[in-house]
């Protein structure tokens, strides 16, 4: 039997996996049902397609060239949503910013990605104040609906040639130096929207709250997986989180959010339980059990999932065991913090020693998480040595360091620059800060490694109590002691506000340097 050859010309059995096909089918398919929301502002599918393909158009009679690529700097909106389907079907490639980046850090990324415009937010047009005027910008608003209005609606062909080929290009946080620009395919993209949205149990019935930001990792893909069952978008520029729960009795039925965005949730004096419940994922840091419990409480019904940007997002999801239901809600919770397994559509991981091979699966012995398969980036953008290191021996380095439990799952125990070595000892900082947010006073926490004369190094805990709350070091001491094992409860306690990233992940590298010195021999 003859295989078929690509320079056959069109295939008649493939089309190309792209999240532009998404788009073009809810236009016809979910033409009349509500595909957005943003202020007072509603869009159907029929709506929403004919703009991705005006913006396009014009982006094209302007002069786009295939692969260009077009920055956007804006709040979670239509516009952004837009953007994720409208720039790939014109043939460029999407570069979502940080909105919450300094303009230094934002001139760098335009200037690294070789943008050729950028869309901006107006509350946000003073971050371009150091970005190069040569870089097109248009504001969103009276402008922006001023070039949809030159585009057509008339459909387009795509200049997709091959699936493999960028989408998107998503800059790292760049904690510890300058970000990298992480490369997604149209095949990935395509994928791993279908696998959250399946994990999610999203339908179209379905209303979904943008509180993730939709530049981190394209909005874990949810940007173009919505269109694929024609769920409706609640938009929303920044969480408040007052308004945020009225939403929730509106009938916002998903969301995802980082575990501080979590606790803002709870903690908040409109905090309830919910009538009706509300579906969550939640990653970005490992939730403690405390947290899960609290959430279920309230009646969220919180899937934990686990991975990176360079692999778009979402790459595990902690699926429970059938059973799991009936054991009692801290077991539950418990089980619920680990980062679980591949999703669908994701490939294969694996929790490896210094050898690359498989450590065993006991849930003890430490390893480190690495991936391989449809959602992994293509590479870093004009970073060959990074690319290189990062896919050491034909897998993903996370970084992560982990546990690999007899049922396949797997669980984050540190990074591999947060371990603590304290008399030959490994310390895990997520186990010590999950005995730690145990306390009922506590807020959030941090834990570090600090230099001991002794030991080496012990671990630190930087905690911040909920408002109103008090507690003394010798009292969470004493409840550490109650869940840990002597050497790894912390020798210190320092009470006060967390450094965070822009994305609201903790910057203990920061903790670090104040505490070991400007050359930290454990900042990567």
């Amino acid at each position: 039997m003859r295989v078929p050859d690509p320079s056959d010309g069109p295939r008649v059995f493939r089309q190309e996996l792209s999240p532009i096909h998404l788009l073009e089918r809810a236009g016809e398919v979910f033409a009349d049902r509500p595909a957005a929301s943003d202020g007072g502002q509603s869009y159907t599918w029929r709506e929403m397609r004919n703009r991705a393909r005006r913006l396009a158009s014009a982006l094209r009679s302007d002069g786009l060239a295939k692969g260009d690529r077009i920055a956007f700097l804006a709040f979670n909106s239509e516009p952004l949503l837009l953007a994720h389907f409208a720039v790939p079907l014109a043939g460029g490639v999407l570069v979502a910013i940080n909105t919450r980046l300094n303009p230094e850090e934002i001139a760098y990324i335009l200037d690294h990605s070789g943008a050729t415009t950028v869309f901006v937010s107006p509350d946000l047009s003073p971050l371009l104040a150091a970005v190069p005027s040569a870089v097109r910008r248009v504001v969103l608003g009276p402008d922006f609906e001023a070039l949809l209005a030159r585009g057509s609606e008339a459909p387009l062909v795509p200049w997709l040639e091959s699936e493999d080929e960028p989408i998107s290009i998503n800059y790292t946080s760049g904690t510890t130096g300058r970000p990298k620009g992480v490369v997604y395919h149209h095949r990935g993209a395509y994928l791993n929207a279908l696998a959250m949205i399946l994990d999610h149990r999203i339908q179209a019935e379905s209303r979904y709250l943008w509180t993730l930001p939709m530049f981190h990792c394209n909005g874990w893909c949810f940007t173009w997986g919505l269109a694929a069952v024609g769920a409706e978008s609640v938009c929303i520029p920044r969480i408040e989180p007052g308004p945020v729960w009225r939403l929730f009795e509106e009938g916002v039925t998903h969301f995802c959010a980082a575990p501080t965005v979590c606790t803002m949730l709870v903690t908040d004096p409109a905090a309830h339980r919910l009538d009706r419940s509300v579906r969550l994922f939640t990653a970005g840091a490992p939730p403690s059990p405390t947290l899960i419990a609290r959430m279920a409480e309230l009646n969220f019904q919180l899937d934990h999932v686990y991975g990176l940007t360079e692999v778009y997002g979402p790459f595990t999801l902690n699926v429970p065991a059938p059973g799991q239901e009936a054991l009692p809600p801290e077991a539950q919770a418990r089980l619920k913090a680990r980062q679980g397994m591949a999703n669908v559509c994701a490939g294969e991981v694996r929790v490896v020693d210094d050898a690359m091979a498989d450590v065993p699966r006991d849930g003890a012995t430490l390893g480190e998480v690495v991936m391989r398969g449809n959602v992994v980036m293509t590479g870093y953008f004009k970073d060959p040595d990074a690319t290189a290191k990062a896919f050491a021996g034909g897998w993903f380095h996370s970084g992560d360091l982990g546990v690999h439990h007899p049922d396949g799952s797997v669980e984050l125990r540190d990074r591999k620059k947060d371990i603590i070595i304290s008399g030959g000892e490994n310390i895990s900082t997520i186990e010590v800060e999950q005995a730690i947010v145990a306390h009922p006073a506590v807020l959030e926490c941090a834990v570090i490694a600090v230099p001991d004369e002794k030991w080496g190094e012990v671990p630190k805990a930087f905690v911040t109590l909920k408002p109103g709350a008090s507690l003394s070091a010798e009292d969470l001491v004493a409840h550490c002691r109650s869940r840990l094992a002597a050497f790894k409860v912390p020798r210190q306690v320092e009470f006060g506000g967390l450094p965070k990233t822009s994305t609201g992940k903790i910057q203990k590298f920061l903790l670090r340097d104040k505490a070991w010195g400007r050359h930290d021999r454990r900042i990567n």
